[in-house]
């Protein structure tokens, strides 16, 4: 680990050395003054923020230029993720740039895609272009700015990539020059993590996560509690920033740990790559995460967790071995160099460390690791978790009769998995004919969620990302509702609009046409509203007689519409 850590050191620095280089070489993507409501390597569900997210004054169609010479590589049109997005090549700086959930494209791209949309007859795509296809200037306009695809409202994400690797960089590096900030981070709660069989905190093996009040002025008060420990322990910390003007809160980028006035922890989240960002939750206090929505990050370095983002040899882990005071510092520093400093003290008091509890299945971080049982099996492939952990598993009898199989809770606490694990369920009653009808859901406090699977040996197999959940088998037998809206104003207005919708296994395909000719309809996920509208070049003048829309669920369930115009 120690060698790794200071390879990811070496290349960060370089890293940071040449590309820093090019700040001054790149234009702005709007011409608007710059305000964010997100930074870059903010924590997210998952990941990590791979960009920043410029606001773009609560409205949609603002002007998105290039910020220098290059050519479109990728076109990405979807209904979730960035929803219409941009990818532009940048040879002479190594990186490439990415504009996502934009409203539309300028002309000439947009008939590009179009044509692609058509010959692929899919709304969906995800192309690839060549250097001479599409070529780019500084400054040229793009598209205008949106809010499609997984987007909370009106912006524009942007990110700086290294072209060869992909990976993400801090785009405050190279754009928004103008940005003027002089807040410092806001302390919201330390949490300290005793390491089972081996320490423990205030007596015990759990972890203590407390908050942390802000005076009248602003400025974060000392813990309320006194901190006892022995043996090995982690400390974590919970914090935001703030920038000027904004209300938004916005991600940390370097946390520093002392004890006694030497470093013990050190990160900063300015690259990484996206094989990477699920190590967020080996970053973060996943378990603290899962159960109350709080974002603790661990300034210790689990066995399993390989990003890059940690500086120095040190893992964190701190030991508790004198009876006396230890002096603990927190330094958190934005992009900026506005640094918050919060001095806090751990009482070293001997104590007597509980042995670890028996464990009959337990799970280390660096084995492939099974679990079989009649009704479910598991399976986890080396490198996939940070650390060891004892796995548990409880099956409850449907007593509601609503489900296919028992009710199943894979481990009783949340863990995270770096890729996925594969998982099959046992069905009790196996007398569905069609077997393709049957799924996998997740319940969590009575809300369920579909995640399929595939029919073997009298059971469904799935891959998930995580345990610490409720499974049981469901069915799901019903199609797809298409609702038409107003037809009779379809041709008046030019254009065809359809509420789809689908309340299990979710929409998995569609298509559209008129008098047997592929017609293109658009949608985002945040709507159930998909719509044409006439297209007289790709139609022809001849009549149009008839409309036919048909739907697939993700059980396979189809629905048909069918209209005559």
């Amino acid at each position: 680990m120690k060698t790794t850590l200071c390879k990811y050191t070496l290349i960060f620095i370089v890293s940071i050395l040449v590309y820093s280089s090019g700040y001054a070489q790149y234009g702005e993507p709007m011409k608007i003054p710059p305000a964010l409501s997100a930074n870059f390597g903010e924590l997210r569900n998952n990941h990590f923020h791979s960009g920043i997210d410029f606001k773009t004054q609560q409205v949609v169609n603002k002007p998105v230029y290039a910020v220098a010479d290059g050519y479109i590589s990728r076109i990405s049109v979807s209904p979730g993720g960035y929803g219409l997005a941009l990818y532009i090549d940048h040879p002479e700086h190594g990186h490439t740039t990415v504009y996502g959930h934009l409203n539309s494209f300028a002309q000439n791209i947009a008939q590009y895609v179009e044509d692609k949309q058509y010959e692929n007859e899919s709304f969906s795509v995800n192309l690839y272009l060549e250097s001479h296809e599409l070529p780019i200037t500084k400054g040229e306009q793009i598209a205008l700015s949106g809010n499609t695809g997984s987007s909370g409202g009106p912006h524009l994400h942007f990110e700086v990539r290294n072209t060869d690797t992909q990976g993400p960089l801090d785009p405050l590096q190279f754009v928004a020059k103008n940005i003027q900030d002089t807040r410092s981070p806001n302390m919201q709660g330390i949490a300290f993590y005793p390491i089972m069989g081996q320490g423990v905190v205030n007596g015990s093996f759990n972890p203590t996560r407390l908050n942390i009040s802000q005076s009248k002025a602003g400025n974060p008060l000392p813990l309320q509690k006194k901190i006892t420990a022995w043996g090995k322990i982690g400390v974590g910390v919970k914090a935001y920033d703030k920038m000027n003007g904004q209300n938004n809160i916005y991600g940390v980028k370097h946390v520093r740990l002392f004890v006694d006035d030497s470093l013990i922890f050190s990160s900063t989240i300015n690259a990484y790559l996206f094989n990477e960002t699920r190590m967020l939750n080996s970053f973060i206090d996943f378990e603290d995460w899962r159960n109350n929505k709080s974002f603790f990050m661990k300034s210790f370095i689990e066995p399993g967790n390989k990003l890059r983002v940690y500086n120095g040899d040190n893992d964190g882990y701190i030991f508790i071995d004198e009876e006396r005071s230890y002096e603990m510092k927190y330094e958190l520093e934005d992009h900026f160099g506005n640094t918050t400093i919060y001095n806090f003290t751990v009482n070293g008091t001997l104590s007597e460390i509980p042995i670890m509890p028996t464990c009959e299945n337990l799970m280390a971080w660096q084995n492939h690791n099974k679990y079989v049982a009649y009704d479910l099996m598991l399976s986890i492939p080396e490198e996939n978790l940070y650390k060891d952990f004892c796995f548990s598993h409880t099956s409850y009898l449907d007593i509601s009769n609503k489900y296919y199989s028992d009710i199943h809770q894979v481990n009783n606490t949340p863990v995270p998995l770096q890729n996925s694990g594969k998982m099959w369920l046992k069905i009790k009653s196996d007398t569905l004919p069609q077997r393709d009808k049957y799924g996998v859901v997740r319940i969590n406090k009575g809300r369920e969620s579909w995640m399929g699977g595939t029919y073997k040996n009298g059971g469904l197999e799935l891959n998930i990302n995580e345990l610490g959940n409720q499974y049981a088998i469901s069915i799901d037998t019903i199609a797809p509702r298409i609702e038409a809206l107003s037809p009779q104003t379809w041709k008046q207005n030019g254009r065809i609009r359809i509420k789809l919708r689908d309340d299990k296994s979710g929409i998995r395909s569609f298509r559209g046409t008129i008098d047997g000719q592929y017609v293109l309809f658009k949608h985002d996920s945040k709507s159930s509203i998909f719509t044409y509208t006439f297209n007289r070049e790709r139609l022809g003048d001849l009549p149009i007689k008839s409309f036919k829309f048909v739907a697939k669920d993700g059980a396979g369930n189809e629905s048909v519409y069918e209209y005559e115009l």
